[in-house]
């Protein structure tokens, strides 16, 4: 075998009924999916998403050997289609790559070209992976809020699970835009970090997460994005001042909304469902283009835990247990 032509990837494989075992394996280009652009990687990142892929046997996962990583940055190696040559930056988000379709946690991928953005002026792909699908989440999140009417003059914007990659990228968005972040975070020692970023407040989670007996509360927030969902979500829905949204990004916190229709039909409350997977193109270019123009890349530093492939098992279970801050960007090639 040409070693030329192989490369590694960590690839999940069934060890039980529910279980699974990741393992470094030496692959070549033709064991890749299907697809009508392979890209060299550069950079992937590890998402929660990820870790439910790589702990036990997943419903996120449509078949084994499997290649988890739901994003990544590279350059293109070979093209089938007419809008990306070789030599072109790129970067991937969403399109159940990673679940449906082998990932990131790789140096080679094959996707189809509709799937990929190509990589902003001013950013390197390191920087697009310290953004990756939680930045895109996040400036989804921030646009739908503006779209629905709000303004850095409104008042406080809460960020919950404002710690994380989703609530790091969203509170130093909106501090560079000139909104008062309110940042929830059940970690005391984040709160320098969160800080930096550009809060204004920190928020302990214990002073949000329970659910209250009232449907409503005091008016508080502005505008909210919510990385969190479940019990935190219903709560911050009761403290929305008149008008407000709530932008709803992430699960960590469960499915179920234990809330009523008082704070949608006496406060107009809207909450807005923000999925980062299956975006249009247009939409894709416009998160990333907002990225590169609204997001203090001096910050990113200060959001990134560096990491290599071997890591990643390890991280995998880090980010389900709660214990990431900032965004962990892997190093394929290191």
């Amino acid at each position: 075998m040409n070693e030329a032509m192989t490369f590694n990837a960590l690839v999940i494989e069934k060890t039980g009924e529910s279980e699974v075992a990741a393992s470094m394996e030496s692959l070549t280009v033709d064991q890749l999916p299907a697809g009508n652009v392979t890209v060299a990687i550069d950079y992937t990142t590890v998402n929660f998403k990820d870790g439910l892929c790589m702990q036990s046997r997943s419903p996120l996962v449509r078949n084994y050997p499997h290649v988890a990583g739901i994003d990544f940055a590279g350059t293109v190696e070979a093209s089938d289609d007419s809008r990306y040559k070789p030599g072109d930056k790129v970067i991937l988000t969403g399109w159940n790559v990673g679940e449906s379709h082998w990932g990131g946690f790789s140096q080679k991928a094959r996707v189809d070209a509709d799937w990929l953005v190509p990589l902003p002026d001013g950013l390197t792909t390191r920087q697009a992976m310290a953004v990756g699908t939680a930045g895109v989440a996040a400036i989804l999140a921030v646009i739908a809020l503006e779209k629905h009417g709000l303004k850095p003059d409104h008042g406080e914007v809460l960020v919950t699970g404002a710690a994380g990659g989703v609530g790091s990228i969203a509170t130093a968005v909106l501090g560079n835009l000139g909104y008062q972040v309110a940042a929830v975070t059940g970690r005391p020692e984040a709160a320098d970090y969160l800080t930096s970023l550009g809060a204004t407040r920190i928020v302990p989670r214990s002073e949000i997460d329970t659910v209250s007996k009232r449907p409503m509360e005091s008016a508080t927030w502005a505008g909210c994005v919510d990385a969190v969902g479940g019990e935190m979500l219903a709560r911050v829905l009761g403290q929305m001042k008149y008008g407000g949204s709530v932008a709803a990004v992430g699960l960590a916190g469960g499915s179920s909304l234990p809330t009523t229709v008082i704070p949608f039909l006496l406060r107009g409350v809207n909450l807005l469902g923000i999925d980062s997977v299956l975006q249009p193109f247009p939409n894709r270019l416009e998160a990333w283009q907002r990225i590169a123009a609204d997001l203090p890349l001096a910050k990113l530093d200060a959001m990134i835990q560096p990491a290599t492939l071997a890591d990643v098992p390890r991280l995998t279970t880090d980010i389900l247990q709660g214990k990431i801050k900032g965004r962990v960007v892997v190093d394929v090639n290191s």
